[in-house]
């Protein structure tokens, strides 16, 4: 499938056929629906009968995981077919274009060493290959729109370039039958040539495009293990993962990815969720705590009872709202193949019309007429209507990618100039997602000294508030010493021996029970503490010696990318799987008014509908593996550069260098797309509606036509190559 045409006409053919529930993905090439078993064949024939191959998957065989349901070799097969012609037609439009223009200059035929009509032949010779095979499939695509009475871009095509063709091979061929005195018209091999060179140039970017569509899928499955361990009575067997049901036990080693969602039942460790829930820290977990598949353990031991396997489980489920999220979404159609549907029939009928008037009422020879005729068509050739928004789409994309701003299609260029509504993710993309201590209290006459012995402690911890504990204490240059003990207690804290020294480490509850006098300072109390922040408290021969906070901070410059955000009329939203404390207070930070947090990736989902029911147009902002569907869903998504490759696979728009400040950047650039886009347009049917009259009523030879239509395309081309002048 090439456009938004093609899936209304796959649609139509199922629905024909007695499908329901049709719902046709233009990226992924990939049709679900509902029939009775003994329709099926028939939704195959109808589909056939529309142009269209179909191969079909049942559910079973996606449950048993068969290469059927994933299986892209079309697709790829797609992509080397257009980049093989691409090249073909490339190879050979070069020296058809040096000839065919070099020929209009004085001389240039003492150089070749040939007359005009043996250059004329060696140009036959040279486009006929080029119309034969990569433009084949323009001509193709037309004659199976007559069949169905509807016209798009490939219609103008085709009819364009076989105008071209045509009447260049008629005048090559019998030069006498259409000369003019002395002089012989000019052929267009060379228009015919370049118009299917550019086009098919746009058509291997798009296939292109398509493959990393399909990627993002397999990048999410790719985050299931391929083998599993699970406990067999007192032996542990090693599965493949698609093996694993609800109700087995399987063993999960350090550093293992979880297969499945289930309930923790012996063991326990710190796992790594923040591909699911956006929270920065690893989750302590034991025993009847929930896990979640994919997710990544730390260093500790556990086993766990399955619950949820495959497409039932949380990731499986990612995987299909991303999926459902593609589909939803309408594909943008392109302006120039909706006036296509209009002004190729009336562009026909005109060229007829000139035919008849001019050959049975006004008696002109039958080469005359026929000239008048191709010169209303070659006038309509649609190169400067071709080029309008690709050519402003690709010098845009170059200006973005000059400021580290990767715009993934001409689509989300297009449509980033309409958000007004930006849904930001908290962690990694409004905050470094790497915590910090941020502040710290000593009480009790206790000083910086005290927290050698502190990370001196924490050295001998798996807990992952460790690491922002002693890379502070490295920064004030203190020198840690080694812990001679350290017992930790899962869920409340550590205490140990140091330096002959009882130091311990923890909650709140964790130090009352360890200090003398069973309470805390005042001025260590939590209120006293950002409410954001993971609070540390700390002591020393039971003694309270102090609190540390560790907060994940705002990314720098967020407050001025808000405000120029803000200035833009986009409304700024925060929606995030972090806990509410610690959204507000980010959010707070940032200037972000409307807060969503503690949200699974289908709340964002939910997120971002709400505000599409209302009328906005929504951008998302997010780098992790749970903003992807929100990233597909929404109508344009900035994924966040060095985030997960999933979120940025699934975005419009990757900011290269993970600064925020290119979303503004993105959007302007975007304004000033779409507005040369439309100058383009202007200029492309200007030479249409000027030039078409004037060819109809005998007054526009096909040179001068010719030389219309490229000048026209040369307007085009300059137009946009002024968005590469223009400020960032």
């Amino acid at each position: 499938m090439t456009c938004a045409a093609c899936v209304t006409r796959v649609e139509k053919a199922i629905s024909k056929a007695g499908g329901t529930n049709v719902s046709v993905n233009l990226a992924t090439e990939k049709a679900s629906f509902e029939v009775s078993p003994e329709g099926l064949q028939q939704i195959v024939d109808k589909v056939k009968d529309a142009g269209y191959d179909i191969i079909v998957t049942s559910s079973n065989d996606k449950k048993q995981g068969s290469s059927a349901g994933t299986d892209t070799s079309h697709i790829e097969k797609h992509r080397a077919e257009i980049s093989r012609d691409f090249i073909i037609s490339l190879v050979l439009t070069i020296p058809i274009s040096i000839l065919n223009m070099g020929m209009m200059w004085d001389g240039f035929h003492n150089y070749v060493g040939h007359d005009l009509d043996n250059v004329n032949k060696i140009l036959l010779i040279l486009t006929t290959p080029l119309m034969f095979l990569p433009a084949r499939r323009f001509f193709s695509i037309f004659v199976k729109n007559l069949k169905l009475f509807s016209f798009d871009m490939n219609s103008l095509i085709a009819i364009g370039t076989g105008a071209a063709y045509g009447y260049s091979v008629l005048l090559t061929l019998f030069p006498d039958y259409f000369a003019v005195g002395d002089h012989t018209p000019h052929v267009y091999f060379d228009s015919a040539a370049m118009i299917v060179t550019l086009i098919l140039m746009g058509k291997w970017l798009e296939a292109k495009a398509k493959a990393k569509t399909n990627e993002e899928i397999k990048k999410l499955l790719e985050l299931r293990p391929k083998t599993v361990l699970i406990k067999k009575g007192s032996a542990t067997v090693e599965i493949p993962v698609e093996d694993l049901s609800a109700g087995d036990t399987v063993v999960i080693k350090p550093g293992a990815k979880l297969p499945a969602d289930g309930i923790i039942t012996s063991g326990s460790s710190f796992i790594e969720e923040s591909m699911i829930t956006g929270e920065p820290v690893p989750v302590e977990k034991s025993s009847d705590d929930k896990v979640t598949g994919g997710t990544i353990n730390g260093n500790g031991y556990f086993e766990f009872r399955v619950t949820a396997t495959g497409d039932n489980s949380l990731l499986g489920r990612i995987i299909k709202l991303v999926e459902d999220a593609q589909a939803s979404k309408a594909p943008m159609q392109n302006l120039a193949d909706k006036v296509s549907s209009v002004f190729v029939p009336v562009v026909i009928v005109i060229a007829v019309i000139t035919f008849i008037v001019w050959f049975y009422v006004l008696d002109l020879p039958f080469s005359g007429a026929l000239i008048n005729f191709i010169s209303v068509l070659i006038i309509a050739c649609p190169c400067a209507l071709g080029l309008a928004t690709p050519a402003a789409i690709i010098v845009g994309t170059g200006k973005g990618a000059k400021n580290g701003i990767l715009i993934r299609s001409g689509e989300a260029l297009e449509t980033a100039h309409r958000i007004n509504c930006l849904i930001f993710d908290k962690t990694g993309t409004i905050t470094s997602g790497k915590p910090n201590v941020n502040e710290i209290k000593f009480v009790n006459g206790f000083n910086n000294a005290s927290l050698a012995l502190l990370a001196a402690l924490e050295a001998k911890s798996e807990h992952p508030l460790a690491v922002p504990i002693i890379d502070y204490t490295k920064k004030l240059n203190i020198e840690i010493p080694s812990a001679e003990s350290a017992i930790s207690v899962p869920g409340q804290g550590i205490s140990g021996t140091v330096n002959n020294k009882e130091v311990f480490a923890g909650n709140r509850s964790f130090a009352m029970m360890k200090t003398d006098s069973g309470n805390l300072p005042a001025e260590v109390d939590d209120n006293l503490f950002h409410s954001s922040s993971s609070l540390i408290y700390f002591g020393i021969d039971g003694k309270l010696a102090g609190a540390l906070s560790v907060t994940d901070e705002l990314k720098p410059g967020i407050l001025e990318v808000i405000k120029k955000i803000k200035s833009l009329n986009i409304t700024p939203v925060m929606a995030t799987g972090d806990k509410k404390s610690s959204a507000e207070f980010a959010a707070s930070q940032a200037g972000i008014e409307e807060v969503y947090s503690g949200l699974m990736p289908e709340d964002k989902l939910g997120i971002i509908e709400k505000f599409q029911r209302k009328g906005f147009t929504v951008g998302m902002a997010g780098d992790g593996i749970n903003d992807s569907p929100a990233l597909v869903k929404s109508d344009i998504g900035f994924g966040i550069g060095g985030g997960a490759d999933i979120a940025i696979e699934s975005a419009g728009i990757v900011l290269l260098k993970g600064d925020l400040s290119g979303i503004p950047k993105a959007v302007n650039l975007s304004r000033r797309t779409i507005n040369t886009i439309k100058q383009n347009l202007f200029w492309a049917f200007f030479y249409n509606v000027i030039g078409i009259p004037l060819a109809a009523f005998g007054m526009l030879n096909p040179v001068i036509a010719a030389a219309a239509m490229a000048f026209s395309s040369v307007s085009v081309l300059t137009n946009s190559l002024r968005l590469s002048r223009g400020a960032d």
